[in-house]
Formats: C-alpha cells, structure tokens, sequence
C-alpha cells in the first residue's frame, strides 16, 4: 500500500485512522516466511529504531513486553534546540489510539444493556448528522466504530487542513473546537457513501462516539475512560487532557512540517489544543500504558467475551489509511510478512506518530512513538520485533 505523498498532521495523521500503520504497509504486501522468528533480545528492534532516526525522525521512544518481561528503549532528540535525547519514558499524544478507548467504553455500555449497537445514532443525538445527504436516522452506532457510517471526515474540509496542516497553525493551535463545531464541519460536505456500503475512515465517526457516550452516562467520555479503563489499569502516563495544551513531563517536544515538504523548514508545534481531535485523537500516554492497555483488552479483562469477540469482527480496511488491514470496532488487525497477527492502532497529530500493536492473545506487544510526524519506517521495527526480521 502506497504511503501518501504529501504528509500532512491531518490528512495522514491528526486523529487519522492509522497513520502510522500505513507506514508499515509495506511490511504487509511481500510473501509470508514459513515461521515467525521473533527478535528475542530485542538487538533487531533497537537496530531498526535507530536507522528510524537516520533516516530522518528526530527521535524514537519504544516499549515491548512479552514473557522475558517488559523492555523499554530510545534513540535519538527529544529537542532540538538543546540537542536533548529522547527518553524511554516521553508521554506523547496518541492520536488515533484514542479510538480504541472510546470504543471500549461503548461496548461496555452495551454490555450494562444502556445501549445497543444497532442503535441509531439518531435515537441519541437527535439532528446532529444532518444536512448534505448525512441521515442519522439511517447509521448505526456500530457503523460509526467500524467507520462504514459514510459520514464525511470533517479533517478533510479544506479550510480545516489549511487552518490545523499548514503554518497557519500557529494562528489556530490554541482554539477550542466543541464536537458539535466539528461535525457542523462535516454536515456541509455529501457522505462518503451510504451507510453499510464501504469503509471510510473519518474521523467525525469518532467524535460522534464520543457524543454518544455523554449522552447515555450524563458525563464527558473522558470522565469514562478514565474512571473505567485509566484508573483500574493504572495507567499513569495517559490522560485526556480537554483544553490543555502543554504536555505533561516527562516529554520531548513534537516536530512537524506543516507544508508536507519533508524537506521543508521543521516546526516545533508541541502546544496546540487537542480538542481539534477530540473523541478521535485527543489522548496522551506513553509506549508502556498503550501496551498494558492492549494486553489487558485483548485477555479479555476489559470486555465480556460478547463484546470482544464483536469488536474483533473486521471488515476490509481500505485505502491508505487501512494499511492493508482488517479494521473492527475501534480495532485494527495487520498479518505480518512472517504471519504473525497483531492487532492494535496507529495514530498521528502534530509532531507525533504513535503504533502500538499485541498479539491476539496480549503476549506480545510493541508501542512507539516518533515526535516528526513526517518520518517512516515503522515497518522495519514492526519486523524486527515480532517477525525477527
């Protein structure tokens, strides 16, 4: 699967489905070795995570855990300026990953019987998916979580990507998006496709998502992924962070383009307010707290096995943002050249790329993060990590 060619924090990142996974794509089209050979001590994963940063991310931080037990590395400038390393413990914004929460919560909703999958998104939000051929009635909520609703990406709004993906940034970065201001973006372009008929990433689906999950518990989707996924996982390092624009230490600072010219000038855009991401991209965390949530999702301790099983029901993920994967509820699934199956999210705003990936059964995953968002090579630790490659 070709990586597009003009990268920018939104059309391939910014709370983009899996911008990062895209990367590996490459990793998914050659033929699958006879036996997967994992990289046991870990020398081809730290290799890969420093040819990363020559061949040009700023810096890399990475997490893996399987059963010799956790192991944490870095390689590479956390800041520029003072020519500072980055740290095997940076908190990043996850981006996308953020999904894989929102959708968690829901299905838990569903298994409390406080709401169906097969619910409109109009029996709960009344109006708001209106307007341009966009029909809430006619979308399911199941739909929004495996992004076959149709609904319009509001990121790909032009004046949006011209204000947030180039450097008009610096004049937009500390506004406050509500979610509604968001799918208002959306509702003045047609749908993609009517609902059911094909897979479209967007963004909107997710911010919806979160609407939903306030308006079935009476309080923010933060307020829930924190009270039941954050605080039982103790996850420390992650955080919804609202309005907030800085990073939490310890951080490095965040690098992007903005222009989509990887030979352009490198913009350092570590403050912006994430609720221009919002359900769909607003969380921080760090490499160990993604994978001891994945791991804990996929053993089955944070959904009852009815929910697990749906939200690993795939449907073909396609274009550039599937990566040449299965995309469930909030859950992407990537075969591996040496057949190992992950599943996971990838994820990229401003200055972040974020991948984090675990086998079926959560015995091995690998969490990264990159603070350029214009860099690849995500494919290569992809590899070296679970294929020994």
């Amino acid at each position: 699967m070709a990586v597009p060619t003009r990268l920018t924090p939104l059309r391939t990142g910014l709370v983009g489905a899996v911008l990062a996974a895209a990367a590996v794509a490459g990793a998914l089209t050659g033929p699958a070795a006879a036996a997967p050979r994992t990289d046991r001590d870990h020398h081809r994963t730290r290799a890969a995570i420093e040819a990363a940063v020559r061949a040009g991310a700023p810096g890399v931080t990475a997490h893996a855990q399987d059963r010799r037990g956790p192991w944490s590395a870095a390689a590479g400038i956390g800041d520029l300026r003072e020519g500072t390393p980055r740290g095997e413990h940076d908190r990043f914004r996850a981006a996308s990953v953020t999904k894989t929460f929102v959708a968690t919560v829901l299905l838990q909703l569903e298994a409390e019987g406080r709401l169906d999958l097969d619910d409109t998104v109009g029996t709960w939000l009344p109006g708001v998916v209106e307007g341009n051929g966009h029909d809430g009635d006619e979308i399911s909520v199941r739909q929004l979580l495996n992004h076959t609703s149709g609904i319009y990406d509001y990121s790909a709004d032009p004046d949006f990507d011209r204000r947030l993906a180039t450097p008009e940034f610096y004049a937009h970065r500390y506004r406050t998006w509500e979610p509604e201001d968001l799918v208002a973006i959306a509702m003045r372009h047609e749908p993609d496709a009517a609902p059911g008929r094909d897979w479209n990433y967007s963004n909107t689906n997710y911010v919806v998502a979160g609407m939903i999950v306030e308006k079935v518990t009476g309080r923010p989707y933060g307020d829930e992924i924190r009270d039941r996924i954050i605080n039982p996982l103790h996850l420390r390092a992650t955080s919804l962070p609202g309005t907030t624009p800085t990073l939490p230490g310890p951080a490095s600072r965040a690098y992007s383009k903005l222009s989509g010219d990887v030979a352009d000038r490198t913009y350092d855009v570590t403050e912006l307010n994430p609720t221009m991401a919002g359900a769909a991209g607003e969380m921080i965390s760090d490499a160990a707290d993604l994978n001891r949530f994945y791991t804990a999702l996929l053993r089955g301790a944070l959904l009852p096995a009815e929910q697990l099983a749906a939200m690993k029901k795939t449907v073909l993920a396609k274009g550039e943002q599937g990566a040449g994967g299965r995309y469930g509820l909030g859950l992407l699934r990537l075969e591996l050249p040496c057949g190992t199956v992950v599943w996971g999210h990838g994820g990229g705003i401003h200055g972040s790329l974020s991948l984090a990936l675990t086998t079926a059964g959560g015995r091995h995953a690998l969490a990264l993060n990159y603070n350029g968002d214009w860099s690849r090579g995500q494919d290569k630790i992809l590899n070296a990590e679970f294929c020994g490659a």
